[in-house]
């Protein structure tokens, strides 16, 4: 009984940990895999359980646009505040804001235990005792959609210097995931049920460039694609430059290749364009969103702006609103210019354009977007299409066709029928009619 006693008392404790993910889902990746590799000697707390004290918060952060900072920074002084009231042993803070301000942080903020880069993985798992292990990588929850969907980041860096991008200079540049580990890593995520990849990067066109020494996406997705259990493969974050004629083909006859593309083009205007260091013009953006639409039959698509960018006055501005009239873009979003520290806009560039005027050509493109997405909508009513269920809330199936992506597009609202067990269809897919539809979402019934 002695000896049971005194194994029972020198067991080791578990140590308990949180982590807070902030910014894009490439981060979430990365927090992905540092959580893939802590061990048994972990027992990780969900990230929503914020009620519940844990010897470790590790906190991801985004260092790229002002309001996305400001988040970050509220975020870790919470913690602090969370770290006085003994809810919070320790606070580790990494990813790109305090890579961005390795200096600064620890000075301001000296609450915080220890601050970490962008990439630190492994030195965070050094600080917690644990033995980094690159293989255990391939094991990670996702953690921000639904059960059958997965974020794939297929490379880390970018090789682009645009005017108003901060992200070379945090994350470095480009550098490819070899072909076979992500292959690996699907396969992984395929057997614990994942459906739907997500491909991210900085620029998913740019991968394999480093390592094969030519543009590799397409490869990768026939690949991909190979996987039984993988259905839909969807790309985001396409550099418009030289699109890969290939990654055209993929979409217009692979089968798991969604019919949508995250193709972030900025702004129309030559003036602008170059002032940014796009490397595109106007000529070349229309004819590739002309070529999109042609060869991709049904393709949607989803792009971002900025507006107030240096050079961007009143004409350009209008440029921009045309454009995007005649575009019809079926996903638009719009970021403020914000001089970003270090980059060659707030170089060589006067931040010219008053914040008043920056909201209000937001506040324009915006309203001119939200009607051109409700016609969008509307026009749905009445097709059937085969959607993925992302969640189960207040009753109601929250899913997603192949035209939206999570978290940035909207949702298709299901009643579930009487009889059937909505938690079994929880990360599956199913067939519904679209009966109704709103500026954002839709309203479907199962058939």
């Amino acid at each position: 009984m002695r000896l049971w006693t005194l194994k029972l008392k020198t067991k080791r404790m578990k140590h308990s940990i949180r982590t807070l993910t902030l910014g894009c889902s490439k981060n979430r990746v990365d927090t992905e895999h540092l959580v893939s590799q802590l061990g048994d000697d972990f027992q990780v707390i969900e990230e929503n359980e914020t009620n519940k004290p844990v010897d470790y918060l590790l906190i991801n952060t985004c260092g790229f646009i002002g309001d996305a900072k400001q988040e970050s920074i509220d975020a870790i002084l919470d913690s602090v505040e969370q770290k006085r009231r003994g809810e919070i042993g320790q606070i580790l803070v990494f990813g790109c804001l305090s890579e961005r301000y390795k200096t600064e942080m620890p000075e301001l903020i000296p609450e915080v235990d220890a601050w970490f880069g962008a990439r630190d993985i492994e030195p965070i798992l050094k600080y917690l005792g644990v033995k980094p292990d690159h293989s255990l990588m391939k094991y990670r929850k996702p953690t921000e959609c639904g059960p059958g969907t997965a974020y794939l980041k297929i490379s880390e860096g970018c090789d682009r210097r645009c005017s108003y991008c901060a992200i070379p200079h945090i994350r470095g540049a480009h550098k490819s995931v070899p072909m076979e580990e992500l292959v690996e890593e699907a396969k992984v995520l395929a057997s614990r049920g994942v459906k739907e990849l997500i491909l991210i990067a900085q620029d998913t066109t740019y991968y394999g460039l480093d390592l094969y020494h030519h543009r590799a996406l397409a490869e990768l997705i026939e690949k991909l694609s190979a996987i039984p259990e993988i259905k839909w493969i969807r790309i985001h974050y396409s550099y418009p430059d030289d699109f890969p004629e290939d990654v055209l083909a993929q979409m217009a006859n692979n089968p798991k290749v969604c019919k949508y593309l995250d193709i972030p083009l900025q702004h129309i205007s030559d003036v602008v364009l170059s002032k940014m260091r796009r490397h595109v013009d106007s000529k070349w953006t229309r004819e590739l969103v002309a070529r999109l639409r042609e060869e991709v039959s049904g393709v949607v698509l989803r792009t971002t702006m900025i507006v107030g960018h240096p050079g961007e006055g009143d004409k350009e501005f209008e440029e921009l609103l045309e454009f995007c009239r005649q575009a019809r873009f079926e996903s638009l979003g719009a970021f403020k210019y914000s001089e970003e520290e270090g980059t060659y806009g707030a170089l060589h560039y006067k931040d010219e354009v008053s914040e008043d005027i920056k909201q209000q050509r937001y506040d324009a493109l915006m309203e001119q977007q939200s009607e051109i997405s409700y016609e969008y909508n509307t026009s749905r009513i009445g097709n059937e299409l085969e959607v993925i269920v992302d969640d189960y809330a207040d009753g109601k199936l929250i899913c997603r066709s192949q035209y939206e992506s999570p978290e940035v597009d909207g949702e298709i609202i299901v009643s579930v029928p009487k009889g059937v067990d909505a938690e079994k269809l929880l990360g599956n897919f199913i067939k519904v009619k679209v009966v109704a539809a709103d500026l954002y979402d839709l309203v479907a019934e199962m058939i």
